[in-house]
């Protein structure tokens, strides 16, 4: 049986700013998982270039799938270290949003002074990015999901807060689709089980997927809301026991996880 970690980065794989213990064990983590062969699959709302940037300046294993902009985009890594986008995911897309481009959304929402569009980078062929005031995220949610429904349009809308830089978020993505989505998509493509993977997050958008069926961590900085969410989840379907809560913050949680499971 294959074993595999998936695991979000920012505020949980990464090690958190000046913690030393956090710096420690990312090496004992890697170390372990080269010893067991472990898959490792990074689910992240970054781009591309921002996750190979992450890798580079926090020195963290090479992954061997890449799951970014918000489940919009997967990659594998070959064997000569590039990465290169899955194709058959990339055509699933294709097929939810047919003729109706991320070019032809920026049209339909170019008369909402409520949002700007976000960087270039930060932009995907299957994902649509905006900066709001985080006040006013609950109100321009939902101005932004009636202009999808009004207009039938085959997108659907996830919004959130930055944490680091406060900024509200609107991220357009075809229907349904999420980091959960495209883990889901991509376990099945890869012929796994749930129940081989293991699932790391600390923040909203890892929601869904911590509540999809995996054996899930939750680190020790998450927000209480979140763990508590979660535990109840789990507890309603009395599989407590695919849950664990880390003490510890970050990677360490991480890695505490991983050995609770027996991944490592």
């Amino acid at each position: 049986m294959s074993k595999v970690l998936a695991t979000d980065l920012d505020g949980t794989l990464i090690p958190l700013k000046d913690n030393a213990e956090n710096a420690a064990d990312l090496v004992r983590l890697e170390d372990a998982m080269r010893e067991h062969k472990i898959t490792l699959t990074f689910v992240t709302g970054r781009h591309l270039e921002s996750v190979q940037d992450a890798i580079t300046r926090y020195a963290l294993p090479a992954p061997d799938w890449v799951i970014c902009d918000v489940g919009t985009s997967i990659y594998q890594r070959g064997d000569d270290g590039a990465f290169h986008i899955a194709q058959p995911y990339f055509d699933h897309l294709q097929g939810i949003v047919g003729e109706v481009s991320t070019a032809r959304l920026r049209e339909e929402f170019a008369a909402f002074d409520s949002i700007r569009l976000q960087e270039e980078e930060k932009q995907g062929p299957f994902k649509l990015s905006f900066y709001c005031d985080a006040k006013q995220l609950h109100p321009v949610h939902n101005a932004v999901l009636n202009q999808l429904t009004h207009r039938q349009l085959p997108y659907s809308l996830i919004s959130s807060v930055d944490p680091f830089t406060g900024d509200g978020l609107i991220d357009l993505l075809p229907t349904d689709v999420s980091k959960a989505y495209a883990l889901q998509w991509w376990t099945e493509h890869a012929g796994m089980d749930n129940q081989d993977l293991v699932f790391s997050g600390d923040s909203g958008n890892d929601l869904a997927a911590m509540t999809t069926g995996y054996r899930t961590i939750v680190v020790g900085n998450a927000s209480p809301e979140l763990m508590e969410t979660v535990h109840q989840h789990y507890e309603g379907r009395r599989q407590v026991d695919r849950l664990y809560i880390a003490e510890k913050h970050a990677t360490s949680g991480v890695l505490a996880g991983c050995r609770h499971f027996g991944l490592i």
